[in-house]
């Protein structure tokens, strides 16, 4: 038979000839083999995950996955088509499957972080589990196609979620206010001020207009002034002028003299008026120059005086935030300062503390090693007398100088009493001693010794070791 899959599935192949399983989308059924056709579109698998947090708190992530067999893999389609395809694809199995993968994993994440960092970092906890499901649907050969992890839901009993969504309403309600509120000041400060200053520049503006406006108006009566003086200049010549030229007509013509005298007089009367007004219009003029004049003077003087005034207020500020800076700069480096002497006490002490650990270090040290040498030394003598103990013992005694120490203290002890006293000599005659020989003298320290040892048992009852010799008593001695 020959066999053609649709185009969302596939044949799956088994029987004579094939060692494990075929896959195929169309392909010939021989006889020995046996075939079977599994569905390969995606299934959307709805559940609500309960899970519960770190604090023991529960809750619930509605969640919708898109799961299917992994088209891209050869591998992953091998998994599928053994494991998951003899069922049908919304079968309870695949359904418990999915369920069972996801609900274990969201749990297992959701206990080890707390409800705070679950819902704020819902995207982040969305990702860890869709990885976590991914890996353990790997072995299916399934793949998520898409996801959808809707808001968490609080279980009945426990609505942390609705009061901590309350709380951030509240929160972001009560910083509305605040931000309107500091928007409304801030509009009516400005607008305080752009008055202020716009009333402030039109003062000023106009008042220096004034000024100016005041300076060209005299600039220009002076000029107007000056033409006028000039013309008036040039009319008294040409009347001059005219005055000869009719004086000389008159001479010429004595038929002119009456005509010539009348024009004169009335020229001069012309002359006089046209100049008392000339006059009295300079002093009018002149009038309203001095007044603008004064008015610019005090205008000026006024705007000195507030400039004089704004330069003094702003020099006391400066003065007042300078002392305040020095006065701060000289806490600043008075802190500093004990600070300083703090650290070089601690430090005076931390040293004074380190020297005397570090003599006791030493001090110890030199205790060990000696204790070391002289369990050394020890051992060496032991080991030199064959393990005798009680050799090692008198030898040490000896050493040190024991049975002298001994004698000593029994003096002290019987002394204004009567002990028994015993006196010997070495038994050296004058002429032994007189040859200076060396073995004269070792022979007189030999003979001291037994009288000695007889002195020390009689006197503490402690007998020489077998090593250095033993007593015989013989009747006196």
């Amino acid at each position: 038979m020959y066999k053609v899959a649709s185009a969302s599935e596939y044949l799956v192949i088994t029987g004579r000839g094939i060692s494990d399983i075929k896959i195929a989308k169309k392909a010939w059924i021989l006889p020995g083999q046996s075939y079977a056709i599994f569905d390969i579109s995606p299934v959307n698998y709805t559940l609500d995950v309960q899970a519960m947090s770190a604090e023991k708190l529960p809750f619930v992530l509605p969640a919708v996955f898109t799961i299917g067999p992994r088209l891209d893999d050869e591998d992953s389609l091998f998994k599928y088509a053994k494991l998951v395809s003899p069922h049908d694809k919304r079968s309870s199995h695949i359904k418990d499957l999915v369920h069972g993968i996801i609900e274990g994993e969201t749990r297992v994440l959701a206990a080890s972080m707390t409800m705070e960092e679950v819902f704020r970092g819902t995207k982040e906890f969305k990702q860890e589990v869709f990885a976590k499901v991914q890996l353990e649907l790997n072995q299916f050969g399934l793949l998520i196609y898409n996801a959808n992890v809707k808001q968490l839901v609080d279980v009945p009993g426990h609505e942390y979620f609705s009061y901590l969504g309350q709380k951030t309403q509240m929160e972001a309600a009560n910083q509305a206010k605040v931000d309107v509120a500091e928007a409304r000041m801030k509009g009516e400060i400005g607008s305080k001020l752009r008055e202020g200053q716009t009333l402030q520049n039109a003062a000023k503006i106009d008042a220096e207009t004034k000024i100016i406006s005041t300076q060209r108006q005299g600039e220009g009566k002076k000029e107007e002034i000056r033409v006028k003086t000039e013309v008036k200049v040039f009319e008294n010549h040409r009347d001059a002028e005219v005055a000869q030229v009719n004086a000389e007509l008159a001479k010429k013509k004595a038929g002119w003299t009456k005509e010539a005298q009348v024009a004169e007089v009335e020229a001069n009367k012309a002359v006089a008026l046209r100049d008392a007004e000339l006059q009295r219009e300079v002093e009018r003029m002149n009038a309203l120059t001095r007044t603008e004049k004064l008015k610019a003077e005090f205008l000026s003087k006024a705007s000195v005086e507030y400039e004089i005034k704004v330069q003094e207020a702003n020099w006391e500020l400066y003065n007042k935030q300078k002392a305040a800076e020095a006065l701060l700069y000289e806490k600043q480096k008075e802190a500093q300062a004990q600070k300083a002497i703090a650290e070089a006490a601690f430090y005076a002490r931390k040293q004074v503390a380190d020297g005397e650990l570090y003599a006791k270090q030493k001090e110890a040290e030199g205790l060990v090693a000696l204790a070391q040498a002289q369990g050394s030394y020890i051992r060496t003598l032991l080991d030199a007398l064959g393990g005798n103990y009680g050799a090692l013992r008198d030898y040490l005694m000896i050493n040190a100088g024991m049975f002298q120490e001994i004698a000593k203290i029994n003096a002290e002890a019987v002394r204004g009493l009567q002990p028994k006293i015993s006196v010997w000599t070495n038994g050296s005659g004058g002429s032994e001693a007189a040859d200076g020989s060396a073995m004269n003298e070792v022979a007189g320290v030999y003979k001291m010794l037994p009288p000695l040892f007889q002195t020390v048992q009689e006197q503490t009852g402690m007998v020489p070791p077998p090593w250095m010799g033993k007593l015989t008593f013989s009747g006196n001695m």
